[in-house]
């Protein structure tokens, strides 16, 4: 199977502080699975390090106020045209995070809060049919 990947997850440092995100479970999705790095924020044209940015209803914001929503948008096209260039048939992401979180996502507040939501990526791969997967739950990709 063809799967996209939080490319932090893979070790790559795009995070929003310049940092990657290592999952273990990730050796054993490689071994099983064709995996495709992605970085929506980086691929919505945003630098990195960038400011860290929470969502607040449809919008993304930084903690300065300053509106990024479109950087994110541009980045979940550009990763919903990969997924269908490339056939993948799910993807895992990010958990929590405002572009790639599914299910749960940092409350807008910057305090570390979570409630429930998808991030900008994540909802628009879910409305074009990929099912998202949060890095805790690659082992459901292993069976």
């Amino acid at each position: 199977m063809r799967i996209l990947v939080s490319a932090c997850l893979l070790g790559i440092p795009c995070r929003y502080d310049g940092t990657s995100k290592c999952c273990p479970g990730m050796e054993a999705l490689l071994q099983w699975h064709t995996c495709i790095p992605v970085c929506p924020e980086q691929m919505g044209g945003l630098s990195t390090p960038r400011p860290p940015a929470e969502r607040r209803g449809e919008g993304v914001f930084t903690a300065d106020g300053t509106d990024v929503t479109a950087a994110y948008r541009r980045g979940a096209a550009a990763v919903l045209k990969l997924a269908r260039l490339y056939g993948c048939e799910a993807a895992v992401l990010k958990e929590r995070s405002p572009s790639c979180g599914r299910g749960a996502i940092h409350d807008g507040t910057f305090s570390g809060g979570l409630i429930a939501g998808d991030g900008v990526t994540s909802a628009l791969l879910l409305a074009g049919g990929i099912p998202v997967y949060g890095e805790s739950r690659i082992g459901e990709l292993l069976r």
